[in-house]
């Protein structure tokens, strides 16, 4: 069943088509892989999907609800949580303070209550201390509760904005680049903490990455697109072996024309 349905997306930027009549569908429990090459429109799809563009045209349907053109906030509160490319996280703060204010998105205190509130804001304050543990302990952070954010490795930091993410208790979970900047060692970490949390929540997820080899051996299905257009989709094997996608990463040889 899809959780996520775009159908007819469209995004226009003066006279350019950064994305154009996309149609794709992301299935309730699966890891959908959206790959292309440099200015494809991959992230124009995030941005709309997230609320950060409103789209020219085009809907998008999660949960059976009209979406489109939601603000960032309210696709938040839907149950849509994004990992950006960088490292957005309160550097200053401990890596446990970090993912309670991701949790705090799910209160009903205000900022001030929160901060200088009575006994319900004090419980309130507990409870979600407790739950940013689990999430630290299920991504292997909880060791490092106490260590400030700027003080991680970078690995360790990008499972740190997954934490962080993981606070909001979305439904969807969108990975922009999750294994960028990582070496070897840390891509495979990543990757094995991803199939993770999809076998023991349930989540599901929408990864771009330029990692071909990580998406290949993460996605579950791959869309593709190129110039905002999609061009293919389909297994990796089938992504792999499609003429239409070694010409878009690739070129034509005009020689063998």
């Amino acid at each position: 069943m899809a959780l996520l349905e775009a159908r007819g997306l469209s995004k226009r930027f003066g006279g350019l088509d950064a994305v154009s009549e996309l149609d794709f569908d992301v299935n309730e429990g699966e890891i959908l892989g959206i790959i292309g090459p440099n200015g494809a429109g991959k992230s124009t799809i995030f941005n709309m999907i997230c609320g950060t563009f409103k789209p020219t045209s085009g809907t998008l349907v999660f949960r059976d609800k009209d979406i489109t053109g939601y603000s960032s906030h309210r696709v938040a509160r839907s149950g849509i949580a994004r990992v950006f490319q960088g490292n957005v996280l309160f550097p200053s703060s401990t890596v446990l303070d970090n993912v309670v204010m991701g949790a705090h998105l799910h209160t009903r205190l205000s900022w001030f209550s929160f901060l200088f509130g009575g006994p319900s804001a004090r419980r309130r304050d507990k409870a979600l201390r407790t739950r940013a543990m689990e999430i630290l302990e299920l991504v292997g952070l909880s060791e490092d509760a106490d260590t400030l954010a700027s003080d991680l490795p970078h690995g360790n930091q990008r499972h740190l904005c997954l934490a962080v993410a993981l606070a909001v208790e979305p439904k969807l979970l969108l990975l922009d680049e999750p294994v960028t900047g990582m070496n070897t060692e840390e891509v495979s970490e990543m990757l094995d903490l991803v199939r993770m949390l999809r076998e023991k929540t349930g989540l599901t997820l929408v990864v771009i990455e330029h990692n071909m080899k990580a998406v290949m051996g993460l996605c579950d299905r791959i869309v593709v697109v190129s110039h905002g257009r999609k061009i293919a989709e389909g297994t990796s094997q089938m992504i792999a072996n499609d003429p239409a996608v070694i010409e878009a990463y690739l070129g034509v040889d005009d020689d063998a024309a």
